[in-house]
């Protein structure tokens, strides 16, 4: 299983096995940030091995557990166990559908203050299916996008999904060629107009990375990237 990989002085990746949802095969990704005051902010926690354990543990102590929506659970109880002072943090919906979970609080907006200077955020609302928050690591220039923008290359389509499921791929629009979100979130956005309001924060970043939990994501050119693979979403000011 590859390792963390260092891709900015204070940021790290590291993929972790497939897993199966729905019937389909997702690969799984985790970022690892340390803040200013030298905790570990953990995003959309994977398996943790006993060798994944020992390289987080080189680069702090693990001070954030961070679910960007609520299908970015799987883990967060064996973390939380790991690293029983680390705060879990999470929307309110997956707060409200995982109860047994402890969670410091709901997030939205804004950032806590625990993490202000280090990252931004935006909460995509509007959809009756789910909802996520985005986030922007300030010191690297990087946004983090969960399920809202899906990348999958061909290879990965060949390798695990059946020779009837790679179509569906690419007319869910969530391949490499055309990322997005799954077409089926796209339809339950009802209220776009405050889906808008976060992608136009958002591309006022500028980042020049973005990082994807499921596929490609983008070492460079990281805004048009985000400005394509979010223009379903329609022109600002549409009803």
């Amino acid at each position: 299983m590859p390792r963390l990989e260092q891709i900015d002085e204070a940021l790290w990746l590291v993929d972790g096995a497939i897993v199966s949802f729905y019937g389909f095969p997702y690969p799984t990704r985790s970022v690892v940030a340390r803040l200013a005051d030298g905790g570990l902010w953990v995003w959309s926690p994977i398996a943790l091995s006993d060798e994944l354990r020992a390289e987080v543990d080189r680069r702090g102590p693990v001070a954030h557990l961070v679910s960007p929506n609520k299908l970015h659970h799987l883990f967060l109880a064996q973390w939380k166990a790991a690293y029983p002072a680390a705060k879990q943090w999470g929307l309110q919906s997956t707060i409200d559908r995982f109860p047994a979970l402890t969670f410091a609080g709901a997030l939205g907006d804004e950032p806590p203050a625990e993490w202000g200077a280090d990252f931004d955020q935006a909460w995509f609302r509007g959809s009756f299916m789910m909802d996520e928050v985005v986030f922007f690591h300030r010191p690297s220039r990087t946004a983090i996008f969960a399920d809202l923008i899906e990348a999958f290359d061909e290879g990965f389509l060949r390798q695990n999904w059946s020779w009837w499921r790679r179509p569906l791929a690419r007319l869910d629009g969530i391949v490499a060629t055309n990322p997005g979100a799954p077409r089926e979130w796209r339809l339950s956005f009802t209220d776009r107009r405050a889906a808008r309001a976060a992608r136009a924060k958002v591309l006022g970043w500028t980042c020049d990375r973005a990082i994807v939990a499921h596929g490609d994501w983008r070492r460079s050119g990281g805004q048009a990237f985000v400005r394509r693979a979010l223009s379903w979403l329609g022109k600002d000011g549409a009803g």
